[in-house]
């Protein structure tokens, strides 16, 4: 369980993703595995590396529909409530980083090759992402 910067650094120093981390914090809450869950995110992060939808986001979403959505045919009840706690999680996670979208949040687009130079220049993927991982793991955890 990550519980500070340092836990997620170490994560991402084992070559994990953004969405990955944010997944498997959740996993045994949804009753997969921590392995499950790292390949089950294993695309997403960086905004599934061309700076879209923050891959924190994707992990969080990818849990709340293992969690909540229905496998029911015209089950609208359930999609509805489903579409709430989405909504919900993206204003949580949008007030507190600024943005749902991985190059608004960095500052720059990870898919562009200048541009990552500068995220790595500035060091951002050990600044920033830690503490927007974290962000994405409390919030998630409060709706879980």
């Amino acid at each position: 369980m990550v519980k500070n910067e340092e836990d997620v650094l170490k994560l991402f120093g084992e070559e994990f993703d953004c969405s990955q981390i944010v997944l498997s914090q959740v996993s045994e809450k949804l009753g997969i595995t921590r392995e499950e869950a790292l390949k089950i995110a294993a695309c997403f992060g960086g905004g599934m590396w061309h700076g879209e939808t923050c891959g924190c986001v994707v992990g969080a979403l990818i849990a709340l529909g293992m969690k909540y959505a229905t496998t029911e045919a015209n089950d609208q009840e359930k999609k509805d409530k489903l579409l709430e706690l989405k909504a919900q999680f993206e204003e949580k996670f949008c007030k507190k980083n600024g943005s749902c979208i991985c190059r608004e949040i960095l500052g720059y687009d990870l898919s562009v090759p200048e541009e990552m130079a500068k995220i790595q220049e500035e060091n951002l993927l050990a600044t920033k992402c830690p503490k927007v991982v974290l962000s994405a793991c409390e919030i998630l955890d409060e709706m879980i």
